[in-house]
């Protein structure tokens, strides 16, 4: 009686427990066999680790570096109101752009105030120096009154000496005619008779430089003059 499935000979060989093993022969052909079709075919490497990216994995990381990159460039704009680093950001310019407003204010009103104290020095000192000279201007009124200053040196000396005051801005008030203001007149006498009073009688000049007073003008109160018809 025949069996109908033989015991083999040596029942421990691979080839005969394992039809589908593959012995170190087997391994070799089989990766020549591979070699060779890559030669013939590239594209059959697609996919593997030394081939090329298959176009639908390189289409994924494409978009997920452009969402990336979409999600960078909101949270750094500008206008962005998430709750992220980037508005404490803003919130530090913005408290440092107020500190530097705040700084260059406070320069402009010292810069003003610094010159208007430098100017107010100067017309202090100039007002005080033309104060010293006044009695001169005093003693050249009378010159002129007299008629000394009609010709000669002493006209010459009184005509620089106006010239160069006049420069400095030094000018004279007080006229006969003029409003009686008690604020720039003196008043030693007053013959007015209503209550519209002038000046009648100017026995000193008042000075200013500017708007500011440097001496009051003595004077003789009287009636204004009657308007001319």
């Amino acid at each position: 009686m025949t069996r109908p499935d033989p015991m083999p000979d040596n029942p421990g060989d691979q080839d005969q427990t394992d039809p589908e093993v593959t012995t170190p022969d087997r391994a070799e052909e089989a990766a020549d066999e591979a070699a060779r079709a890559a030669d013939e075919d590239p594209e059959a490497t697609v996919g593997q680790p030394d081939g090329d990216v298959d176009p639908a994995v390189e289409a994924e990381i494409e978009q997920a570096l452009a969402d990336i990159d979409a999600e960078f460039e909101e949270r750094t704009n500008p206008d962005h109101d998430g709750d992220g680093e980037v508005t404490d950001i803003e919130a530090q310019l913005a408290e440092r752009t107020d500190d530097l407003k705040r700084v260059s204010a406070e320069y402009a009103n010292y810069r003003r105030r610094t010159e208007r104290e430098r100017q107010g020095i100067i017309d202090t000192a100039k007002a005080s120096v033309l104060t010293k000279l006044l009695p001169v201007l005093d003693d050249l009124d009378l010159a002129r009154q007299h008629g000394d200053l009609e010709t000669g040196p002493l006209k010459a000396l009184g005509d620089k000496l106006t010239e160069t005051l006049t420069g400095f801005k030094l000018e004279p008030f007080g006229a006969e005619g003029d409003a009686f203001d008690p604020e720039i007149h003196e008043a030693v006498q007053d013959l007015s008779a209503g209550e519209d009073k002038a000046v009648g009688t100017v026995l000193r000049r008042g000075y200013r430089v500017g708007d500011r007073l440097v001496r009051t003008a003595m004077v003789i109160i009287a009636d204004p003059a009657p308007a001319a018809e």
